[in-house]
């Protein structure tokens, strides 16, 4: 594996790592459920990992299926008050929890950090401001459901069943349990177990805030609790944010019921590169689509194609910006790539490094000094691919972009068109008529124009093909909590 160091940066920063003194983790946590923590029917436990050193943060209850059938029975006898509860009075309650939110803002993003391995600045400027805004924006619309589907009159489902995945914990807690409460709905959620400890931190908000018992339920475990969930009589509602693989496997779990059913699944998202585009700003739209949270993006922008005249200039400033990426203690202020998730992402992502080495690609790598201990994975860059290979086909979750190059805008269609996914892409050009054109033609369900990975409450996101069905998000995000009686 060849490294170079032509580009090597000649200057450092003085540590800055944030303090953790502020924060609040308890040695166990218990369910969470009809409003108070209580412990396993089974009186199992599992540790969460801080992946950044590998030292253990915290135990954390393991919920069985008798578990979950406690917590969706809360669930539905809170659903027969609540549902009942005016919006203005579910507003109120929703709003609070925003409230609660912003006010331990600085401790939700420490936590986050400390259990996923992400720089501290993108815990602290996106995951968290974002989850407390979806918050205030699903408040808003509480009272308002007549408006947002008029002539419609809009109920409850009843209980939503919500598993999350560990990339964006607190904001995929806050895109499902927002609009669901808004509308009338209880909830059941279960996080990821590399990363319960934010959505645990949310029960003792949401307890703190007064919401009705029974309403939110937050119950941790790993595959076979979410398959509980899921299978479950009684919930009526299925969100989940996953991989593709769990998301037909909950399609054909509730094959048959009456269970609603919203996924958001992998994608393997194209970034296009236009001559036209300005190049600088192009650059840092390729990192921030790519090596943001370390590629632990669904939306990531994994395959770049950049039009052939324009591809050395772009390439050679790639590879210059990834010499200046400072890899390291998630906590440090000046991070821009912190810990891969868990030791089992990091062989997936070690495996397919190897696999577009064995498949003859050539791969650049940024010399950097990786800390000895946690889990950690340079900024990679595949060169000379091609569209059957493995790494251009599947997606890999981690900090990984394959470069291709085009000629034509038809050419550049049809290749990132030619995936089984469809959920994200991105279109660096001056023209606003090449961007019209593209957005038409690329099957993706959220197209950005020279930017990336930009965000907001009122905007719905979600995919098709195998990146699966449903928004959230948005006024669309309201949709698939809601029945008609027409």
């Amino acid at each position: 594996m060849s490294k170079n160091n032509n580009f090597k940066a000649t200057w450092t920063y003085a540590d800055a790592p944030e303090s953790t003194d502020h924060i609040q983790i308890k040695k166990q946590y218990e369910l969470f459920i009809d409003g108070r923590f209580v412990k396993p029917i089974k009186g199992k436990y599992f540790d969460t990992i801080n992946p950044s050193n590998q030292e253990k943060i915290a135990s954390v209850a393991e919920a069985t299926s008798e578990d979950v059938d406690v917590a969706v029975k809360a669930a539905n006898k809170a659903f027969k008050s609540w549902s009942k509860l005016s919006g203005k009075e579910r507003g109120k309650y929703i709003y609070r929890i925003a409230r609660l939110i912003q006010e331990r803002a600085r401790e939700f993003a420490v936590i986050e950090t400390l259990d996923g391995g992400k720089p501290i600045r993108e815990s602290r400027d996106i995951d968290i401001p974002l989850a407390a805004n979806h918050f205030f924006y699903y408040a808003g619309w509480a009272d308002k459901l007549e408006y947002a589907f008029p002539n419609r009159k809009p109920k409850p489902i009843g209980v939503a069943g919500q598993i999350i995945p560990w990339n964006f914990p607190l904001l995929m807690a806050a895109w499902k349990i927002a609009p669901a409460l808004a509308t009338g709905n209880t909830v059941v959620l279960k996080p990821a177990e590399t990363t319960p400890l934010t959505a645990l931190k949310l029960a003792e908000i949401i307890k703190e805030s007064g919401l009705p018992k029974g309403v939110v339920n937050i119950i941790t475990g790993a595959g076979e609790t979410g398959a509980s969930i899921v299978n479950h009589p009684n919930v009526d509602k299925i969100a989940f944010t996953g991989s593709t693989g769990v998301g037909k496997f909950i399609q054909k779990a509730i094959a048959g019921t009456s269970k609603k059913v919203t996924l958001e699944l992998g994608g393997k998202g194209a970034n296009i590169i236009f001559e036209d585009a300005a190049i600088d700003q192009a650059v840092e739209g390729i990192v921030n689509a790519i090596f943001f949270n370390q590629g632990h993006v669904c939306c990531a922008g994994s395959r770049l194609f950049v039009q052939e005249s324009v591809a050395n200039l772009v390439i050679e400033k790639l590879k210059r910006r990834l010499e200046t990426l400072i890899i390291g203690n998630p906590l440090d202020k000046n991070t821009d790539i912190g810990a891969i998730n868990s030791t089992k992402q990091l062989k997936t992502i070690n495996k397919y490094i190897k696999i577009g080495l064995d498949e003859g690609c050539e791969i650049y790598q940024p010399e950097c000094n990786l800390p000895k201990n946690g889990n950690w994975c340079p900024p990679t860059l595949f060169l000379n691919v091609s569209q059957s290979h493995r790494i251009v086909q599947e997606e890999i979750f981690g900090p990984v972009l394959t470069v291709q190059t085009f000629r034509t805008i038809d050419e550049v269609i049809e290749k990132a068109n030619n995936t089984p996914y469809g959920l994200s892409a991105g279109v660096w050009t001056q023209k606003g008529a090449k961007i019209f054109n593209l957005t038409q033609k690329l099957k993706a369900g959220i197209i950005w124009a020279n930017t990336f990975n930009k965000f907001d409450p009122a905007s719905p996101f979600g995919g098709y093909k195998e990146s699966g069905f449903g928004r959230e998000g948005g006024l669309h995000g309201l949709k698939s909590y809601v029945k008609f009686d027409d």
